[in-house]
């Protein structure tokens, strides 16, 4: 599939695009925005790479597609924003197939669909192996973006959702010499959406950003033994996680007891989980709580609390063992 084409393709599936903002979206040399904007700007971008952040043996193209826009609204969601637009750059090897270039494109609009995001724009070129980059714009009100830094002594550390399916999917794919055509037979649904999958907090992202009290946030992709450690690092404090509080998803559980592994030093270590982690002091939860249940969502998880001092600890059985920056780092 010739460059045109796949333009071509990602523009018909997208269709004409409507935004107060947007001027002029795919079709010319750039994007153009305009109008009166009163909230403050958000612009990310992340760069996924086959053979580094991916494997094409085991993630089929639909669900790279949408985890390709899902990682990037993640990291708006982490600031109490909204993401509005996209753009989708690739590099696609010869060897990848019109069909399986299609299903990305399909996976990657349908994510756009589901996030409200519109596509605004990119590039795609041939390369040796796939990478693909994206860049989200997002916005939230003029002050009130929360930052890793501003965590407090004495603020609860909370987590949005399950912890270490990811990493448990991760060891699965890499171990059980797992395939593409093996993902809807798996006995292990949970897990693989996890990883192949998953799903930004953008809901809660916007609620945590609306609600204020909330000290310092950030979306976990790299597990929170690293992600912690950021805002620990930027607020000059230290953390406490306590193990008994690090309730595993059942999945997770039975996963680690089948192949002896163990579901604390997933929960802490693994990454891409794209949960939201956020401090806050402990006083405001009663008042989260029935914000998240007027917005049907779930309550987050307190499961630690920021100290003095600097490093991110663990505390099981009485002891305190040092794990910061020991989280999940991609190699090639």
């Amino acid at each position: 599939m010739r460059e045109r084409h796949v333009i071509s393709q990602i523009a018909a599936l997208t269709g004409p695009s409507s935004h107060p903002l947007l001027v002029q979206g795919i079709g010319d040399d750039c994007a153009v925005l305009s109008g009166q904007i009163a909230d403050d700007h958000l612009v990310t971008t992340d760069m996924l790479v086959e053979g580094v952040h991916f494997d094409c043996r085991w993630h089929p193209a639909h669900l790279l597609g949408r985890k390709s826009l899902a990682v990037s609204v993640s990291d708006i969601a982490a600031m109490g924003g909204e993401a509005r637009f996209a753009l989708l750059s690739l590099a696609l090897p010869s060897r990848l197939g019109d069909a399986w270039i299609a299903e990305f494109i399909e996976g990657f609009v349908s994510k756009l669909a589901e996030e409200q995001v519109i596509l605004i724009g990119g590039d795609t070129v041939g390369g040796d192996k796939l990478v693909i980059s994206v860049t989200v714009l997002g916005g939230v009100a003029q002050g009130k973006a929360i930052k890793r830094q501003g965590a407090r002594p004495g603020d609860g550390i909370y987590v949005t959702g399950p912890l270490g399916l990811a990493a448990a999917a991760l060891h699965l794919c890499q171990n059980q010499c797992f395939k593409i055509e093996d993902v809807a037979m798996s006995p292990w649904p949970n897990l693989l959406k996890a990883l192949l999958d998953p799903e930004a907090q953008s809901a809660m992202g916007m609620l945590l950003g609306s609600f204020g009290g909330v000290s310092a946030m950030q979306d976990i992709s790299d597990g929170i033994a690293t992600d912690l450690a950021h805002i620990c690092q930027a607020s000059r404090v230290a953390a406490e996680i306590f193990a008994d509080c690090l309730a595993p998803h059942p999945d997770l559980e039975n996963y680690c007891r089948l192949v002896g592994l163990n579901p604390i030093d997933l929960q802490l270590r693994g990454g891409e989980d794209y949960q939201l982690l956020f401090t806050m002091p402990p006083r405001r939860e009663p008042a989260l709580f029935l914000a998240c249940a007027a917005e049907s969502l779930p309550e987050p998880q307190r499961i630690g609390v920021v100290r003095e001092g600097a490093g991110i600890w663990l505390r099981q059985g009485g002891a305190a063992t040092e794990i910061t920056f020991q989280g999940y780092e991609h190699r090639s």
